[in-house]
């Protein structure tokens, strides 16, 4: 544990950041750390972070696989992080299409699969929960076991989802689809603050402020109406996707029913479609970052991912 807390602000030396192009040329930044000279490697992780995130956020998790023998890889999704953006507005969290989304993982996977051998796992939170789940489905996406952190397979709000998604696709339509939805918190109309709404734990929510203020070009801020509109879409054709009976990867899903940010009412029928799937079910003890949270549910959350890696691999 203090091994790992100590890289909740500093990068591993040992770690390689690099770029990436997509078939279209977009500019990607990629992550990588390779097992530990002397430890017994057991694979590779490939881990993709949610909305507006970076994977500085979970350098304390990278670690702790690490040093159970995985090499963990993860890069920044389009428009966030250090990868390039899509709108003139630096802090807008906006995509063209979530088609751009779903090439960029494919693209990446088939490269990723063929560099190294051994069992591949491919871990997604939140965002990257619902694109890994598109891209099993498409069999674009093809490792040994999947894991999901509080998967975004619908999103949380007042109206129901299908009103919602004709509510997006109106606002799009009223401007700018690149526009700011909102300003400031991570879902509009609330009174909780922002870090209610992703964790419990001061410290590691402030470890997010840490690497922004010290790369402010890292900052994302509240998504574009195209990426709203496009989100409720693509998770209500996903629900209602024939495929998910015949997806045969196994996989763990950790859902965190009290999350502010995403349904996980929503997440649980989705996954109760699915032939091979365990579920998790964290209660009020977490908010939506679940391997971000206090040391009781994120330790809880890791032992899960853990036992279930081991029974898989």
């Amino acid at each position: 544990m203090a091994e790992s807390r100590a890289l909740q602000r500093s990068y591993p030396t040992d770690a390689r950041m690099t770029r990436w192009h997509a078939p279209d040329g977009w500019d990607h930044r990629r992550f990588d750390w390779p097992v530990a000279p002397g430890t017994p490697p057991r694979g590779r992780i490939l881990f993709q972070a949610g909305r507006g995130d970076m994977f500085e956020k979970y350098l304390e998790s990278f670690a702790h696989w690490r040093a159970c023998g995985w090499s963990v890889t993860s890069f920044d999704w389009r428009g966030q992080g250090g990868s390039g953006r899509c709108s003139p507005r630096a802090h807008c969290g906006h995509v063209e299409r979530f088609a751009d989304y779903h090439a960029d993982l494919a693209a990446f996977w088939a490269m990723w699969r063929a560099e190294g051998d051994g069992p591949t796992i491919a871990i997604g939170h939140s965002m990257g929960g619902f694109l890994l789940l598109r891209g099993l489905v498409d069999g674009a996406v093809t490792p040994d076991g999947a894991v999901f952190v509080a998967p975004m397979l619908g999103l949380k709000g007042p109206l129901g989802p299908r009103l919602a998604a004709r509510l997006a696709r109106w606002m799009r339509a009223l401007g700018d689809p690149a526009r700011p939805a909102w300003k400031g918190n991570e879902r509009p109309a609330t009174t909780e603050t922002r870090q209610s709404l992703l964790t419990r734990d001061t410290d590691r929510y402030e470890d997010e402020l840490h690497w922004q203020q010290a790369d402010r070009t890292l900052m994302t801020g509240p998504p574009s109406w195209n990426w709203v509109a496009e989100a409720f879409a693509g998770t209500l054709a996903l629900a209602d996707d024939p495929r998910l009976d015949a997806m045969r990867v196994p996989l763990l899903a950790l859902v965190a029913e009290a999350d502010g940010l995403v349904d996980a009412r929503a997440a649980l029928a989705i996954l109760s479609k699915l032939p091979d799937a365990r579920i998790e079910r964290f209660g009020r003890e977490t908010a939506h970052e679940i391997l971000r949270e206090a040391d009781p549910v994120r330790d809880r959350a890791l032992a899960a991912i853990d036992g279930f890696l081991d029974a898989r691999t």
